[in-house]
């Protein structure tokens, strides 16, 4: 029943035009934040020889390091006192070769600190010439 006679009602209504205008900022600025970069990826080609075999017999020295710091050199334990004692040892071990490989054996679980103190042995050492030796799965 409608008790005031001549005062309609008013019907609420629903205006687009501010609501279109909100959603248009949204969009907006989910386009300028948004980046639509692609992830990069390191795309390495390793380069492939071929060749032949050298004749010259070249000293290979094996350092092997575990998972828990034990060194070997060519299969002998040996207790890392310090880089310049392993460092004598690669001497000991390479004889009178001038310049020999030096092939690291190590863990997976090694720590990286102990490849690092075979390699700076190496470096005082006077040898260049190092390798790492790895496996397929």
């Amino acid at each position: 029943m409608n008790f005031q006679r001549g005062h309609m009602r008013e019907e609420p209504e629903i205006n687009l035009i501010p609501m279109i205008d909100v959603f248009l900022v949204i969009i907006i600025f989910l386009m300028v934040t948004t980046s639509y970069t692609k992830f990069s990826e390191l795309q390495i080609n390793l380069p492939q020889a071929g060749g032949e075999e050298t004749t010259s017999q070249e000293i290979q020295i094996n350092v092997s390091v575990d998972a828990s710091e034990h060194y070997a050199i060519n299969n002998a334990a040996t207790a890392f006192n310090g880089v310049q004692s392993m460092s004598q040892a690669l001497r000991t071990a390479a004889g009178d070769q001038k310049d020999p490989i030096i092939v690291i054996n190590a863990d997976a679980k090694a720590p990286h600190q102990a490849v690092i103190n075979i390699m700076e042995a190496a470096r005082l050492a006077g040898y260049g010439r190092i390798t790492f030796t790895t496996s397929r799965k």
